[in-house]
Formats: C-alpha cells, sequence, structure tokens
C-alpha cells in the first residue's frame, strides 16, 4: 500500500491532479461555514434542531451537505438540486423523444445541451427549496417566535434565494471542474466530503452520549457494526457478474479483427444508493408535508406513532420501496434488449446462446442480480432502526452513508489506477468478481 502511494506521489500529473481535486473540496468546505446573508445565524442551528424530527425530510438535505444545512449557510442546498434536477432530466429523457434523442445524439451536441438544461433546472430548485424551507420555519422562545429570516423582510427572502442559489452553482461548478481537472467525478466527492463530515461529527456525539450514559457496550457495538457494514458493501460493491463472450473474426482489408475470447462485467448492485433515496424521500414528504399543514392533526400523529424512522411499519414500507425502486432503476439505466443488439453487431456471441437467446439470456441474469441488489439493500437500510429498536443502539449514520462512502471512494481508487495503467505504472492490485 505505501508502495502504491509513493508511486501515485512520484508521478507529476498525478499529483498535480490530487493537489487541485484536494484544494477544490477544501474551497467547498470552506465556504459551507459562511452563512447565508438574510439568514438569523445565532438562531439557525436551533431552529433547524428543533424541527430535524418532526420533518424527516431535513434529515435528506443534512446527509448530503454536512452541518451546511443545519447551519444554513450559503452551501445549504449544497449539491442536492444538482441531484433532483438530474433524476427530473433523466425521467425526462424516458418520457419526451426530443430529450432522448438529444441524450442519444452521437456528436456528443446533444448531450451537452441536456447538461445546460440541467444546471439552470438547478439553480431554479435551488431558489425554490431554500425560500420554502426557510420561509416558515421558526422557533418559539416565550411568547415571542424567532423566524428564520430576519425580520420576516421581503428584501431578505430575496437574499436566501439568491445566495444559496449561488451557493449551489458553485457547488456544481466545483464538482465539474473536479471532474475534468481532478480526480475522480466531482459531484461524488462532494457528497462524500459532505457525508464523512456528518459521520466524524455523529460518531464523536455519539461517542460521548454513549460514554455517560449507556457505557462502552453501545459504543462497542456501533463500531463493530459500522466496520461490517463497511467490510460488506466493499464485497458487494466490488462483485461482478461475469458472462463470457466469444467474438467473431472479421477481415476488413488486410486486417484480421476479433476471434478472442472475452467478458462482459455487470456490477451485482448496478444501482447503487438510488433505490434508498427514491425510497427515503418518498417517505420523508408525507410527514413532512403533515407537519406544516397540520402539526397537531390526527394523520400527523399517526404518521409520528407508526411511520418514524424506528417503527416497524417504516421498516417494512422503507424495504418494499426499495425493492421496487431497484427494479424501476435498474430498468431504466440498463437494457438488455439494447445490450444484446450492440453484442451481435460487433459479431459477439454468448457461448450456448443464439440470437433472441442473448437478450433472454441477458435478462435472466439482469433480473437475478436486481433481486439480490434489491434485498442487500432493504437489509442494509433496516439495520440502523433493527439496532435501535432491538438494542437500544443508535448510530450516528445511515446505512445509505456507508454505501455513498465506500462507493464514491472506491470508484476515485479505480479512476487513480486507470490513471496510473494509462502511464504504464502498475498498482499490483488483484479484484474479484462472482462467475
Amino acid at each position: 500500500m505505501l508502495n502504491g502511494i509513493r508511486k501515485i506521489w512520484n508521478t507529476v500529473e498525478l499529483r498535480k491532479k490530487i493537489i487541485y481535486t484536494f484544494l477544490m473540496l477544501l474551497l467547498y468546505r470552506f465556504v459551507s461555514v459562511i452563512p447565508a446573508p438574510g439568514i438569523n445565524a445565532e438562531y439557525a442551528s436551533d431552529i433547524m434542531g428543533m424541527y430535524a424530527e418532526s420533518l424527516p425530510v431535513f434529515g435528506l438535505f443534512s446527509m448530503m451537505t454536512g452541518n451546511a444545512f443545519n447551519q444554513m449557510t450559503v452551501m445549504a442546498m449544497g449539491i442536492t438540486p444538482y441531484i433532483n434536477a438530474s433524476i427530473i432530466m433523466q425521467l425526462l429523457c424516458i418520457a419526451i423523444p426530443a430529450l432522448e434523442r438529444l441524450q442519444n445524439d452521437e456528436t456528443g451536441a446533444g448531450r451537452e445541451k441536456i447538461n445546460r438544461i440541467t444546471r439552470y433546472v438547478t439553480v431554479a430548485l435551488a431558489a425554490l427549496q431554500a425560500v420554502g424551507i426557510v420561509s416558515n420555519l421558526t422557533m418559539d422562545v416565550g411568547y415571542y417566535s424567532i423566524p428564520m429570516i430576519k425580520d420576516g423582510a421581503w428584501y431578505n427572502y430575496v437574499l436566501v434565494a439568491i445566495s444559496m442559489a449561488a451557493g449551489t452553482a458553485l457547488a456544481m461548478w466545483i464538482g465539474e471542474r473536479i471532474t475534468e481537472k481532478g480526480i475522480g467525478n466531482g459531484i461524488s466527492l462532494l457528497i462524500f466530503v459532505g457525508i464523512v463530515s456528518n459521520l466524524f461529527t455523529g460518531i464523536i456525539g455519539s461517542f460521548n452520549s454513549n460514554a455517560a450514559t449507556s457505557g462502552w457496550v453501545n459504543l462497542i457495538v456501533i463500531v463493530v457494526v459500522a466496520i461490517l457494514m463497511t467490510i460488506a458493501v466493499t464485497f458487494v460493491e466490488l462483485a461482478e457478474r461475469r458472462v463470457p463472450l466469444q467474438i467473431a473474426k472479421q477481415t476488413k482489408g488486410r486486417r484480421v479483427y476479433g476471434g478472442q475470447n472475452t467478458r462482459l462485467s455487470l456490477k451485482v448492485v448496478s444501482v447503487g444508493v438510488m433505490p434508498m433515496i427514491f425510497a427515503y424521500s418518498f417517505l420523508a414528504f408525507p410527514g413532512t408535508i403533515a407537519a406544516i399543514v397540520s402539526p397537531n392533526g390526527g394523520f400527523t400523529q399517526w404518521w409520528n406513532a407508526n411511520m418514524a424512522s424506528n417503527t416497524w411499519g417504516y421498516i417494512v414500507v422503507s424495504s418494499l420501496l426499495i425493492m421496487a425502486f431497484t427494479f424501476f432503476y435498474s430498468s431504466i439505466s440498463f437494457d438488455p434488449a439494447k445490450q444484446a443488439e450492440q453484442l451481435i453487431m460487433q459479431g459477439a456471441t454468448i457461448p450456448g446462446q443464439r440470437g433472441k437467446n442473448i437478450r433472454n439470456y441477458l435478462q435472466t441474469i439482469v433480473s437475478r442480480l436486481n433481486l439480490f441488489a434489491a434485498l442487500f439493500l432493504a437489509v442494509l437500510a433496516a439495520i440502523p432502526s433493527l439496532l435501535f429498536m432491538l438494542l437500544h443502539v443508535s448510530l450516528p449514520f445511515a446505512a445509505s452513508s456507508i454505501l455513498i462512502a465506500v462507493s464514491v471512494a472506491l470508484e476515485t481508487i479505480r479512476t487513480v489506477e486507470g490513471e496510473m495503467s494509462i502511464r504504464g505504472i502498475e498498482m499490483d492490485v488483484d479484484r474479484g468478481g462472482f462467475m
């Protein structure tokens, strides 16, 4: 490992990319502590803490942005609006033929146009979300109510919308610059930094709390569970299903192409964390809307009693939603029929399979992988709630945080290995797979 790190650092171009990435991430975290103008910064954390449990959707923002959301800084929205905009555009590309043609444009101009539209949608979503979140948040102190916005003046609402939308635009720009000039996927790294920041803060807070109340047993359980979850996620993230391929010989001019055996590698969990995000969002909004519209209403009380994060109802419904979204997201991200057509055009065949059987064979494999992925993600997501219900141990992190952190770290490592391979430097890394 030390030898590999030494090789990476001694490669001048790679060292510059790593330093550039580090500095851009440092800039992102620096801006994340600057309070948004127009916000009651001294009361922001108290107000957000008061609403955190009653408005579950805030947990999603907090997970993605670290303490930036809790403190209502310029980066409070972080890169979350960009993720939402990307998902919206991805779904629209399936529903609208014109956008689908742009997405499949081989020249790249169509893809660039979609990216430009996504950026505009991101900024608009950030401004709307900022105003929507802060407009109804107040903290009652005796006979007084302290609003999130200073004085409740309209121009302060405009300031908040502009500053937070600008923060999201800056985060998006930083992510794109890292992707272009740094190491790894910039957007993923921004999410990774926010999650890691939250992770350390949560672990330290949990350690201090548990050491004073529940003793060292809970601390040991937290550490052991965190290690086991990380190992399991790492193993599954690296796992792949290898489909053997035979490429027929093709003669073009005086050259002969093909005629060798290769393989098609399919990730065991190709959907990543998206099914969890979809499921969490789906479950968070009913409780959030109910808490805003009728805080003391019957539906709100029923929801808090039966669908809170540490209830059996939440575990069952979230598991079913995760499984459903796993199959849904896989269906729009991987098309076995299109993959089979590409293999046939390349003159590749699967041993024992011909023609339409290739499509059916790939569909069967993908369905089995999706079933495993759905069950794995559902079990992983249920672990924090089960630990709290059965052992009264509260984990300072969500399963999605571990999954995102591990997947981004592995993706970055693979990018570094690719950079080293291009330069003819071996990293001596052996990878396994599911056959």
